[in-house]
């Protein structure tokens, strides 16, 4: 879950994105018990991220919150807890039972919806969407069905979710709209503002965290930089945090 590190654009403001502090690799595990059905994503430092940058943008009370790729719920229940009405939506049966168990165990409001990304909720719009989808470039050229690996493997350019992101997501946000999105330096965050750009979106990197490799890069390290997508000297990873606005 890394890659090569790339140039980053500045942010909204005229200054370079933001280098967020070292965050060690399991630190996501800690917040908070969340259950987790087997094949679950579990939070992880792309979570915190994310979670950080969200609690930054002022959500709360009256606005509509869509989390896509919700996983274990931990983004949406974020969310949730900062006052906005929450939808959330995952393609895995898992995944869904495990958001919805752990809105109930925090008794928080959450619609949780089983779905292919927005073709889930066709014609609403949202405030802000938030998204952690898979983005590991991973040696099949398809996102997995039934196994763990279909939370983080994106076929060979990590990018089968993203792209899917970025062509729909100025449809799905209203005026003044928000989108925030985690990915890897490896499935080119470079791409993902151009995409952003190209439908209509204000985009920017506006955090950036390196990490140390965690067991599914470093396992697939050899065949990604076999491809060119990791340098030879790299041992870590970069996550980076892209944020898009509608005007």
């Amino acid at each position: 879950m890394s890659g090569p590190r790339v140039r980053l654009p500045e942010d909204d403001s005229g200054l370079p994105a933001r280098q967020a502090p070292p965050v060690p690799h399991d630190a996501a595990e800690r917040p908070g018990g969340l259950m987790c059905l087997p094949g679950v994503y579990r939070p992880q430092t792309d979570t915190l991220l994310l979670a950080a940058a969200l609690g930054r943008e002022g959500v709360g009370a009256g606005m509509d919150v869509l989390d896509l790729c919700t996983g274990s719920g931990a983004l949406a229940l974020h969310a949730a807890r900062l006052g906005a009405r929450v939808t959330a939506v995952d393609i895995s049966r898992r995944a869904v039972a495990s958001a919805r168990l752990n809105a109930a165990l925090a008794r928080l409001p959450l619609t949780v919806r089983r779905g292919d990304l927005l073709r889930a909720l066709p014609g609403r719009t949202f405030d802000v969407v938030i998204s952690n989808p898979p983005y590991v470039p991973a040696p099949g050229p398809v996102v997995p069905r039934y196994r763990a690996g279909r939370s983080w493997d994106a076929g060979l350019d990590g990018r089968i979710v993203l792209d899917r992101i970025c062509a729909d997501a100025a449809a799905a946000l209203r005026p003044d709209g928000l989108l925030l999105l985690v990915q890897s330096g490896l499935s080119r965050p470079d791409e993902t503002l151009r995409r952003l750009s190209g439908s209509g979106l204000t985009a920017s990197v506006t955090d950036r965290v390196s990490i140390p490799f965690g067991p599914v890069t470093r396992g697939r390290s050899a065949w990604l930089r076999a491809r060119g997508l990791l340098a030879d000297d790299l041992d870590r990873e970069e996550l980076v945090v892209i944020r898009a606005r509608k005007r």
